[in-house]
């Protein structure tokens, strides 16, 4: 068996092959974004793929966001140390947050996870550091500042790593990042309010509270989802905006695709989850519109309630293949893309949802299951100053790492490549100035096209129009 000593000079040997300065390149950036973009709305619903395009043009940030994919083939130029582990694809800002373990504490972690692959840990961090870079430029900060939020992202993966080399593989499992924990180190006024209003709003995102937001109840009684276009529509109804040829558009029911789901879902649940599910009964489903880069993939709301009619809102959201898959060696072993999610989400988290499972619809497509909204919370960017987004990039970093050391075992060689100096941080700042500019030039290109008609871009507010009474 091998030493920590031994694990630790593995890391250390492998910047022979791959120098930690070589990091700072930017990839292959040597192409045209439109295809790549155009090539990620295959098999979306159609008339959604001009929201996603009306989201995308708000800023440079949100094209970043949207465009997992087009990162994926830029990382794939870039070098790695030669170690695959279990990533999350998609590590930008806006994809960590707090969430509720199944006790109901409040954690912190990523919480994204429809790339998660097999693939370099760099890819991961690369992302993240671009995106820290690419939001404060959006938010405009400042060059001091941005190059000091690279730095501490990267500071704190760096560390965090380090602590989790010299644990045992039972309390790298059982670690965790608390809210709790981030109150603790909060290192200003500032930090500390963000943090308290974040476990506030935690607190506030139950299902009770989200019920009479979206529902309502029928002239019969019946509860019902509420129409809120683009936002949340029926399938069947004169308000969808499924496509006209779209499978789901001819169903005569939401029953039908809804029992199909639950088939093939409730096996994936531990025995006890399936007994408390078995204690709620369906009143509707719905269409429901997510994120950036989710916008016109299938996402499905669906509300249950108890004999006490407290509600239950589960999340059916489509899985499919992970952006990664075409740009790594290794190839996985789940050919289900739901299961590759919530198998990667299991791994990376120290906690995940009570009712994640994973099922297919009627006409093969792959989803995954777990609770919509349930305590979650995410950063509002727009609201922190220097010092608070920089406690924010820290803790980014940090869960991150403790992502990686957890579902790989790997942190030993890990931190021995990184080592103790700044040489990956310099690398990587450097990578992430090069890139923001790589996509403030895509994100040109991308205007452009929406203006000249190649592609079509509309916001929320003209779905809206369009079904004004």
């Amino acid at each position: 068996m091998t030493t920590l000593k031994d694990r630790l000079k593995c890391g250390r040997d492998a910047r022979k092959q791959c120098s930690r300065g070589s990091h700072a390149a930017p990839g292959d950036i040597d192409r045209d974004p439109l295809p790549i973009i155009e090539t990620s709305n295959e098999g979306r619903v159609k008339s959604l793929v001009e929201l996603r395009y009306g989201r995308m043009l708000v800023s440079p940030f949100t094209f970043y966001r949207g465009n997992a994919l087009l990162h994926a083939h830029d990382l794939a130029g870039t070098p790695n140390m030669g170690l695959a582990v279990p990533v999350c694809g998609d590590a930008h800002l806006m994809n960590f947050g707090g969430f509720a373990t199944p006790e109901r504490n409040l954690l912190f972690s990523v919480n994204d996870f429809d790339e998660a692959y097999s693939g370099p840990w760099e890819w991961d961090l690369k992302r993240l550091v671009a995106s820290v870079l690419i939001a404060a430029r959006d938010l405009r900060h400042g060059k001091t500042v941005e190059e000091n939020l690279c730095r501490e992202a990267v500071a704190a993966y760096q560390r965090t790593m380090a602590d989790c080399a010299n644990q045992g593989a039972l309390d790298l499992w059982y670690d965790s990042i608390s809210y709790e924990d981030l109150l603790a180190q909060a290192q200003s006024n500032s930090t500390l309010a963000h943090v308290e209003r974040a476990i506030q709003k935690a607190e506030r995102r139950t299902h009770a509270e989200l019920l009479p937001k979206i529902s309502e109840r029928d002239a019969h009684g019946q509860l019902l989802i509420r129409d809120d276009l683009p936002e949340i529509f029926h399938l069947n109804n004169a308000t969808s905006l499924l496509d006209a040829d779209d499978d789901w558009a001819g169903l005569k029911n939401w029953q039908t695709l809804y029992g199909a789901f639950m088939r093939d879902y409730r096996p994936t649940l531990q025995a006890d989850r399936r007994e408390l599910l078995s204690r709620f009964e369906v009143q509707d489903m719905a269409f429901k519109v997510v994120g950036v880069g989710s916008v016109g993939t299938r996402c499905l709301v669906a509300l249950l309630t108890d004999d006490q009619q407290h509600p239950l809102f589960l999340q059916i959201k489509e899985a499919r293949r992970s952006v990664l898959s075409g740009y790594v060696k290794s190839k996985s072993r789940i050919r289900h893309n739901g299961q590759r999610v919530v198998e990667g989400q299991r791994l990376m988290q120290s906690a995940s949802d009570l009712f994640l499972g994973w099922t297919t619809d009627l006409n093969g497509r792959h989803f995954y299951v777990r609770q919509l909204r349930d305590m979650k919370v995410s950063a509002e960017l727009e609201n922190f100053d220097a010092e608070a987004f920089a406690a924010y990039a820290r803790i980014c970093g940090r869960a991150l790492a403790h992502a990686h050391a957890k579902a790989s075992g790997r942190a030993a060689q890990i931190s021995g490549y990184i080592g103790k100096s700044a040489s990956l941080a310099d690398a990587l700042l450097s990578y992430a100035q090069a890139y923001a500019e790589q996509n403030d030039r895509d994100f040109e290109r991308f205007q452009k096209a929406c203006r000249t008609g190649r592609l079509q871009a509309r916001s929320e507010a003209d779905f809206a129009a369009d079904h004004l009474p």
